[in-house]
């Protein structure tokens, strides 16, 4: 298997109500047959069905929606003013804020959010993962320092 992600999908309880969330931050998605793709960089982030999603996974949908699920989406910024911001808009757009913003334990400014169907968003600001200019991370060589 190569080592690459080309869409990450999530389950949603209303996808109308998903759909503006997201719209609301100023992303822009098409919606085909009762799914909204997102273009985000070199992948694709995918809204559809909760309960269709686990059942087409093969997978018991489980409790609803607002439960952590083991996973949590990343998006870095380049300044902590950017953290800020973007929980901002998060909780306007109807999202809740889960953490605010703090310089962690690490040494770099972040906080988190979840969006209405409890997905789990951190935004950072950490200086040792560099952002290009077309918003891609270079992760660092982390034995370079040992």
């Amino acid at each position: 298997m190569e080592q690459r992600i080309t869409l990450i999908t999530l389950g949603v309880t209303d996808l109308a109500r998903a759909k503006s969330f997201y719209e609301a931050l100023g992303w822009r998605g098409q919606e085909v047959q009762e799914t909204v793709f997102f273009q985000a960089g070199g992948l694709g982030l995918v809204l559809w069905d909760r309960v269709r999603l686990a059942r087409d996974s093969g997978v018991d949908p489980g409790p609803a929606a607002g439960g952590f699920g083991g996973i949590v989406l990343a998006h870095n910024v380049r300044s902590d003013a950017e953290v800020d911001e973007l929980l901002a808009a998060a909780e306007r757009a109807g999202g809740t804020v889960t953490k605010p913003a703090v310089t962690n334990e690490i040494g770099f400014y972040s906080g988190a959010f979840t969006d209405p169907d409890g997905h789990v968003w951190e935004v950072a600001h950490n200086p040792s993962f560099p952002l290009a200019a077309d918003g891609t991370v270079t992760i660092p060589d982390f034995s370079a320092g040992q």
